[in-house]
């Protein structure tokens, strides 16, 4: 992959969205509740919690991606399908280019982005790596605070109203 030097990607992130991947890994603990995996970050809103996921690049396949940025982040790889498809396509905005709809979006201050996401399986032991400050699961609904604006939701609308 060839990567743009800083200057110009700042500036693709201010000109157009830029497309990413999202995921939450699940999995059902002992006393049967779902659990979800969130990561601790440094963020511009300082250290929170909040789902995993990125750009995807140039030539890369969503399912690429989506495996790059789980080995990236706690080394592990997902189980996925062939072609995996999103469960919902989730927008994020910067605050100045919020829309005064009714939709559900997530804040982002450094671009517009277009989530393509998942619910996924872990393929392995997670361990935080890179952005990755902490790794943890937490029952779906009983998030940990503070979160990323937006990532709440987000979870919510991929599981249902199981996490709000």
């Amino acid at each position: 992959m060839t990567y743009l030097p800083r200057e110009q990607y700042e500036l693709i992130e201010q000109t157009m969205p830029i497309a990413c991947v999202d995921f939450v890994p699940v999995r059902t603990a002992a006393a049967g509740h779902r659990e979800v995996g969130l990561i601790l970050r440094k963020s511009p809103f300082g250290e929170v919690w909040c789902h995993l996921g990125g750009r995807i690049q140039r030539g890369e396949t969503i399912r690429d991606a989506l495996q790059r940025h789980a080995v990236d982040t706690l080394g592990v790889r997902l189980v996925l399908e062939e072609d995996p498809q999103p469960a919902r396509v989730h927008q994020w905005f910067p605050r100045d280019l919020q829309p005064d709809l009714t939709i559900d979006h997530g804040d982002d201050p450094r671009k517009h982005a277009i989530g393509l996401s998942f619910v996924v399986e872990l393929d392995g032991d997670p361990a935080p790596q890179n952005e990755a400050l902490d790794f943890t699961f937490v029952p779906a609904n009983a998030l940990p605070r503070p979160m990323w604006p937006g990532s709440a939701r987000l979870i919510a609308l991929l599981l249902g109203d199981y996490a709000s």
